[in-house]
Protein backbone atom coordinates (compact mmCIF):
# COMPACT_ATOMS: atom_id res chain seq x y z
CA UNK A 1 0.00 0.00 0.00
CA UNK A 2 1.25 3.43 -0.72
CA UNK A 3 2.47 5.59 1.65
CA UNK A 4 -0.27 8.88 1.06
CA UNK A 5 -2.89 5.81 1.39
CA UNK A 6 -1.92 4.87 4.71
CA UNK A 7 -1.90 8.41 6.13
CA UNK A 8 -5.47 9.05 4.69
CA UNK A 9 -6.71 6.02 6.67
CA UNK A 10 -4.74 7.07 9.74
CA UNK A 11 -5.97 10.24 9.21
CA UNK A 12 -9.48 9.36 9.03
CA UNK A 13 -8.98 6.59 12.05
CA UNK A 14 -7.70 9.36 14.94
CA UNK A 15 -10.44 11.70 13.50
CA UNK A 16 -13.61 8.58 13.85
CA UNK A 17 -11.57 7.85 17.20
CA UNK A 18 -12.05 11.63 18.44
CA UNK A 19 -15.40 12.11 17.24
CA UNK A 20 -16.34 8.99 19.57
CA UNK A 21 -16.79 9.42 23.36
CA UNK A 22 -16.24 5.66 23.76
CA UNK A 23 -13.88 4.64 21.37
CA UNK A 24 -11.44 7.67 21.48
CA UNK A 25 -8.88 5.71 23.65
CA UNK A 26 -8.82 2.81 21.43
CA UNK A 27 -5.77 1.18 21.31
CA UNK A 28 -5.12 0.97 17.28
CA UNK A 29 -0.73 1.44 17.54
CA UNK A 30 0.61 -1.55 15.27
CA UNK A 31 -2.66 -2.44 13.30
CA UNK A 32 -1.96 -3.51 9.79
CA UNK A 33 -4.17 -1.68 7.06
CA UNK A 34 -6.86 -3.67 6.81
CA UNK A 35 -7.66 -3.85 10.24
CA UNK A 36 -7.36 -0.43 10.56
CA UNK A 37 -9.94 0.01 7.76
CA UNK A 38 -11.94 -2.50 9.30
CA UNK A 39 -12.27 -0.72 12.70
CA UNK A 40 -12.91 2.54 10.78
CA UNK A 41 -15.81 1.23 9.15
CA UNK A 42 -16.68 -0.21 12.12
CA UNK A 43 -16.92 3.26 13.29
CA UNK A 44 -18.59 4.54 10.72
CA UNK A 45 -21.50 2.15 10.86
CA UNK A 46 -22.14 2.59 14.69
CA UNK A 47 -22.16 6.26 14.54
CA UNK A 48 -25.57 7.75 15.09
CA UNK A 49 -27.03 10.65 13.45
CA UNK A 50 -25.20 13.72 14.86
CA UNK A 51 -23.70 16.89 13.63
CA UNK A 52 -20.20 16.08 11.49
CA UNK A 53 -17.43 18.36 11.91
CA UNK A 54 -15.61 19.72 8.36
CA UNK A 55 -12.50 18.00 9.69
CA UNK A 56 -14.05 14.54 9.90
CA UNK A 57 -16.10 15.03 7.14
CA UNK A 58 -12.85 16.31 4.99
CA UNK A 59 -10.84 12.87 6.09
CA UNK A 60 -13.60 10.71 4.95
CA UNK A 61 -14.05 12.11 1.51
CA UNK A 62 -10.25 11.92 1.02
CA UNK A 63 -10.38 8.27 2.47
CA UNK A 64 -13.54 7.11 0.30
CA UNK A 65 -12.69 9.06 -2.69
CA UNK A 66 -9.52 6.91 -2.53
CA UNK A 67 -11.48 3.34 -2.01
CA UNK A 68 -13.45 4.52 -4.87
CA UNK A 69 -10.54 4.86 -7.01
CA UNK A 70 -8.94 1.67 -6.11
CA UNK A 71 -12.23 -0.41 -6.15
CA UNK A 72 -12.54 1.11 -9.75
CA UNK A 73 -15.74 2.65 -11.32
CA UNK A 74 -18.09 1.09 -13.95
CA UNK A 75 -20.29 3.11 -16.17
CA UNK A 76 -23.21 2.17 -18.04
CA UNK A 77 -21.41 1.94 -21.20
CA UNK A 78 -19.18 -1.09 -19.97
CA UNK A 79 -22.43 -2.67 -19.04
CA UNK A 80 -24.40 -4.34 -21.82
CA UNK A 81 -27.99 -4.59 -22.57
CA UNK A 82 -29.47 -7.97 -22.46
CA UNK A 83 -29.96 -7.37 -26.53
CA UNK A 84 -25.63 -6.90 -26.53
CA UNK A 85 -25.75 -9.91 -24.33
CA UNK A 86 -28.13 -12.07 -25.56
CA UNK A 87 -27.82 -11.40 -29.26
CA UNK A 88 -30.05 -9.26 -31.37
CA UNK A 89 -33.83 -10.34 -32.06
CA UNK A 90 -34.13 -8.01 -35.04
CA UNK A 91 -37.83 -8.74 -36.61
CA UNK A 92 -38.99 -9.63 -32.86
CA UNK A 93 -41.26 -6.79 -32.18
CA UNK A 94 -42.27 -8.48 -28.71
CA UNK A 95 -40.74 -6.53 -26.25
CA UNK A 96 -38.52 -3.90 -27.78
CA UNK A 97 -38.50 -1.29 -25.20
CA UNK A 98 -36.92 -3.91 -23.24
CA UNK A 99 -33.82 -4.93 -24.89
CA UNK A 100 -32.03 -2.17 -25.08
CA UNK A 101 -33.17 -0.73 -21.99
CA UNK A 102 -32.45 -3.43 -19.22
CA UNK A 103 -29.21 -4.64 -18.11
CA UNK A 104 -28.05 -7.50 -15.98
CA UNK A 105 -24.61 -6.98 -13.89
CA UNK A 106 -22.49 -9.12 -11.50
CA UNK A 107 -21.04 -7.11 -8.30
CA UNK A 108 -20.78 -4.48 -5.98
CA UNK A 109 -23.15 -1.96 -6.64
CA UNK A 110 -21.20 0.62 -4.89
CA UNK A 111 -19.24 0.65 -8.21
CA UNK A 112 -22.07 2.21 -10.52
CA UNK A 113 -22.44 5.40 -12.50
CA UNK A 114 -25.86 5.52 -12.51
CA UNK A 115 -28.19 8.04 -12.07
CA UNK A 116 -29.44 6.54 -8.54
CA UNK A 117 -28.80 2.60 -6.82
CA UNK A 118 -31.37 1.08 -4.66
CA UNK A 119 -30.91 0.17 -1.39
CA UNK A 120 -32.74 -2.11 0.34
CA UNK A 121 -33.75 0.13 3.38
CA UNK A 122 -35.52 -1.23 6.82
CA UNK A 123 -38.03 0.46 8.58
CA UNK A 124 -35.85 2.91 10.72
CA UNK A 125 -34.18 3.89 7.38
CA UNK A 126 -31.12 4.81 8.89
CA UNK A 127 -28.46 2.68 7.54
CA UNK A 128 -27.45 -0.50 9.29
CA UNK A 129 -26.12 -0.13 12.79
CA UNK A 130 -24.10 -3.95 12.78
CA UNK A 131 -20.04 -3.06 12.24
CA UNK A 132 -19.69 -4.61 8.57
CA UNK A 133 -22.44 -6.25 8.23
CA UNK A 134 -22.73 -7.80 4.98
CA UNK A 135 -26.51 -6.42 3.98
CA UNK A 136 -26.63 -4.01 1.08
CA UNK A 137 -27.44 -1.15 3.51
CA UNK A 138 -24.49 -1.22 5.26
CA UNK A 139 -22.33 -1.27 2.27
CA UNK A 140 -24.18 2.11 0.43
CA UNK A 141 -23.85 3.83 3.76
CA UNK A 142 -20.52 2.93 4.31
CA UNK A 143 -19.04 3.78 0.56
CA UNK A 144 -21.62 6.55 0.44
CA UNK A 145 -20.53 7.96 3.94
CA UNK A 146 -21.82 9.14 6.91
CA UNK A 147 -23.71 12.22 5.21
CA UNK A 148 -26.20 9.45 3.81
CA UNK A 149 -26.99 8.49 7.32
CA UNK A 150 -27.54 12.65 8.75
CA UNK A 151 -29.08 12.60 5.36
CA UNK A 152 -31.75 10.07 6.11
CA UNK A 153 -31.90 11.22 9.82
CA UNK A 154 -33.53 14.50 9.08
CA UNK A 155 -35.80 13.04 6.46
CA UNK A 156 -37.54 10.56 9.22
CA UNK A 157 -37.59 13.28 11.55
CA UNK A 158 -39.46 15.71 9.49
CA UNK A 159 -42.08 12.70 9.01
CA UNK A 160 -42.23 12.35 12.64
CA UNK A 161 -43.11 15.40 13.16
CA UNK A 162 -46.32 15.26 11.03
CA UNK A 163 -46.98 11.55 11.46
CA UNK A 164 -46.24 11.08 15.08
CA UNK A 165 -42.70 9.87 17.31
CA UNK A 166 -43.25 6.45 16.52
CA UNK A 167 -43.34 7.09 12.68
CA UNK A 168 -41.73 4.14 10.79
CA UNK A 169 -41.53 3.93 6.90
CA UNK A 170 -43.53 1.49 5.33
CA UNK A 171 -43.14 -1.10 3.08
CA UNK A 172 -43.31 -0.25 -0.80
CA UNK A 173 -42.08 3.36 -0.96
CA UNK A 174 -39.34 4.76 -1.89
CA UNK A 175 -37.08 7.66 -0.72
CA UNK A 176 -34.39 9.56 -2.83
CA UNK A 177 -31.10 11.35 -1.01
CA UNK A 178 -28.18 12.16 -2.84
CA UNK A 179 -25.43 9.60 -2.96
CA UNK A 180 -22.55 11.43 -1.39
CA UNK A 181 -19.07 9.79 -1.87
CA UNK A 182 -20.57 7.03 -4.17
CA UNK A 183 -20.38 7.51 -8.13
CA UNK A 184 -23.59 7.45 -8.49
CA UNK A 185 -26.17 10.57 -8.88
CA UNK A 186 -28.66 9.51 -6.04
CA UNK A 187 -30.04 6.41 -3.71
CA UNK A 188 -33.34 5.44 -3.69
CA UNK A 189 -34.08 3.98 -0.85
CA UNK A 190 -37.39 1.07 -0.46
CA UNK A 191 -38.20 -0.84 2.74
CA UNK A 192 -39.26 -4.14 1.30
CA UNK A 193 -41.22 -7.37 2.69
CA UNK A 194 -40.10 -9.47 5.36
CA UNK A 195 -40.82 -12.92 5.07
CA UNK A 196 -40.98 -14.60 8.46
CA UNK A 197 -42.92 -18.00 7.33
CA UNK A 198 -45.46 -18.47 4.70
CA UNK A 199 -45.22 -16.32 1.24
CA UNK A 200 -48.59 -14.55 0.83
CA UNK A 201 -49.66 -12.75 -1.99
CA UNK A 202 -50.17 -9.37 0.01
CA UNK A 203 -45.56 -10.03 0.60
CA UNK A 204 -45.58 -10.95 -3.28
CA UNK A 205 -47.55 -7.11 -3.68
CA UNK A 206 -45.02 -5.26 -1.41
CA UNK A 207 -42.54 -6.56 -2.98
CA UNK A 208 -44.13 -5.42 -6.77
CA UNK A 209 -44.90 -1.57 -5.33
CA UNK A 210 -40.66 -1.55 -4.32
CA UNK A 211 -40.04 -2.20 -7.85
CA UNK A 212 -42.69 0.03 -8.45
CA UNK A 213 -41.75 2.91 -6.17
CA UNK A 214 -38.56 3.23 -6.81
CA UNK A 215 -39.23 2.94 -11.06
CA UNK A 216 -42.37 6.27 -10.18
CA UNK A 217 -39.61 8.15 -8.15
CA UNK A 218 -37.03 7.68 -11.19
CA UNK A 219 -39.65 9.28 -13.58
CA UNK A 220 -40.36 12.03 -11.00
CA UNK A 221 -37.23 12.96 -10.86
CA UNK A 222 -35.62 12.87 -13.87
CA UNK A 223 -33.03 9.99 -13.13
CA UNK A 224 -32.88 8.13 -16.37
CA UNK A 225 -30.76 4.93 -15.41
CA UNK A 226 -31.47 2.75 -12.09
CA UNK A 227 -29.49 -0.04 -10.87
CA UNK A 228 -31.53 -2.72 -8.62
CA UNK A 229 -30.24 -4.62 -5.77
CA UNK A 230 -32.18 -8.03 -5.38
CA UNK A 231 -34.58 -6.50 -3.07
CA UNK A 232 -35.92 -8.45 0.34
CA UNK A 233 -33.92 -11.44 -0.87
CA UNK A 234 -30.96 -12.24 1.69
CA UNK A 235 -31.81 -10.97 5.54
CA UNK A 236 -35.52 -10.54 4.54
CA UNK A 237 -35.80 -14.11 3.29
CA UNK A 238 -38.08 -13.50 0.28
CA UNK A 239 -37.48 -16.57 -1.88
CA UNK A 240 -34.78 -15.75 -4.80
CA UNK A 241 -36.32 -17.15 -7.50
CA UNK A 242 -39.81 -15.75 -6.95
CA UNK A 243 -37.97 -12.29 -6.06
CA UNK A 244 -37.03 -11.76 -9.40
CA UNK A 245 -39.48 -12.56 -11.24
CA UNK A 246 -41.45 -10.43 -9.57
CA UNK A 247 -38.85 -7.74 -10.53
CA UNK A 248 -38.55 -8.60 -14.12
CA UNK A 249 -42.01 -8.72 -14.43
CA UNK A 250 -42.59 -5.25 -12.47
CA UNK A 251 -40.32 -3.86 -14.72
CA UNK A 252 -41.29 -4.73 -17.50
CA UNK A 253 -45.16 -3.46 -16.82
CA UNK A 254 -43.72 -0.35 -15.82
CA UNK A 255 -41.52 0.34 -19.79
CA UNK A 256 -44.43 -1.18 -21.60
CA UNK A 257 -46.32 1.97 -20.19
CA UNK A 258 -43.41 4.34 -19.86
CA UNK A 259 -41.28 3.41 -22.42
CA UNK A 260 -39.58 7.03 -22.22
CA UNK A 261 -39.46 7.36 -18.21
CA UNK A 262 -36.23 5.69 -17.99
CA UNK A 263 -33.03 4.87 -20.07
CA UNK A 264 -31.65 2.16 -18.68
CA UNK A 265 -32.65 -0.57 -15.98
CA UNK A 266 -29.98 -2.17 -14.15
CA UNK A 267 -30.78 -5.80 -12.64
CA UNK A 268 -27.58 -5.86 -9.82
CA UNK A 269 -26.85 -9.04 -8.42
CA UNK A 270 -23.85 -10.55 -5.96
CA UNK A 271 -24.27 -14.15 -5.99
CA UNK A 272 -23.63 -16.19 -8.63
CA UNK A 273 -27.30 -18.22 -7.73
CA UNK A 274 -28.93 -14.91 -8.03
CA UNK A 275 -27.35 -13.96 -11.89
CA UNK A 276 -28.15 -17.23 -13.10
CA UNK A 277 -31.92 -16.86 -11.53
CA UNK A 278 -32.19 -12.85 -13.47
CA UNK A 279 -30.24 -14.62 -17.05
CA UNK A 280 -33.07 -17.31 -17.48
CA UNK A 281 -35.89 -14.95 -16.61
CA UNK A 282 -34.21 -12.27 -18.92
CA UNK A 283 -33.47 -14.26 -21.98
CA UNK A 284 -37.32 -16.05 -21.48
CA UNK A 285 -38.82 -12.50 -21.62
CA UNK A 286 -37.49 -11.74 -25.18
CA UNK A 287 -40.18 -14.49 -25.80
CA UNK A 288 -43.25 -13.30 -23.96
CA UNK A 289 -45.32 -9.74 -23.43
CA UNK A 290 -45.57 -10.52 -19.12
CA UNK A 291 -49.07 -10.02 -19.67
CA UNK A 292 -50.36 -12.72 -17.97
Amino acid sequence: MKTDEIDLTDILLEQLKADSAEYRNLKTEGYGPAQKRQIIRSLMNIRMPGKLSETLLSAQDDYLRQEREEKGIVTLAQIPTIREAFGGQDGDDAQPAFEDKISLWQGDITRLQAGAIVNAANSQMLGCFIPCHRCIDNAIHSAAGMQLREACSKIMQEKRMRYGRQYEEPVGTALLTKAYNLPCDYVIHTVGPIVYGELTDALREDLRRCYESVLKCCAKNAVRSVAFCCISTGEFHFPNEEAAQIAVKTVADFLREHADAVDRVIFNVFKDGDREIYERLLRASRHCRFDR
